[in-house]
């Protein structure tokens, strides 16, 4: 009788934790937040996934690439990335005109930091994989930042970098 009290005992264990491990790792997976390539620059923008992808599209689609340096929790790259997924001009010129990569990390293209690494820092990059090294920002010690206050001069860049690419092409 004890033993068959003990198996009982021992079954409603087993029962009872599996229940509740599965209850709590359904927890865990409806807390999470689905990632997206944009990481929060436009989430209805398309985004390329890596710089190889990023000059691949660049190059068949006959469009600029638009290359964003950022770090997530960088104060400067957080409200710059807010005052680009606000402006409707950036969002519309970027969806029509650019193939957009965004990074967190450092590339082995070492043309993509003409003048150092820092964040964040936009470089643009012509179909003919060119990196556009005269299209700058307003800083001479960074000249590839933009802070929130430079979004006219980045959406200046943008149709400069659109432009080129016209004429030049």
């Amino acid at each position: 009788m004890l033993k068959v009290l003990l198996s009982i005992f021992l079954v409603l264990v087993v029962v009872i934790s599996i229940m509740g491990r599965t209850q709590k790792a359904t927890v865990k997976k409806e807390k999470r937040v689905p990632q997206t390539l944009s990481k929060g620059w436009g989430d209805q923008l398309i985004w390329a996934q890596t710089y190889e992808e990023a000059l691949f599209w660049a190059r068949s689609k006959n469009k600029p690439l638009m290359v964003i340096f950022h770090l997530d929790d960088c104060p400067h790259s957080q409200a710059l990335k807010k005052a680009f997924a606000e402006d409707e001009k950036i969002q519309k010129i970027a969806d029509e005109n650019f193939i957009l990569l965004n990074l967190v990390h450092e590339t082995t293209d070492k043309h993509l930091s003409p003048d150092g690494i820092y964040v964040p820092r936009i470089l643009f990059v012509d179909p003919s994989m060119t990196v556009r090294a005269d299209i700058t920002g307003r800083y001479s010690n960074r000249k590839y930042a933009y802070e929130p206050s430079d979004i006219k001069i980045l959406l200046s860049n943008m149709e400069k970098a659109r432009k080129l690419m016209k004429t030049e092409l």
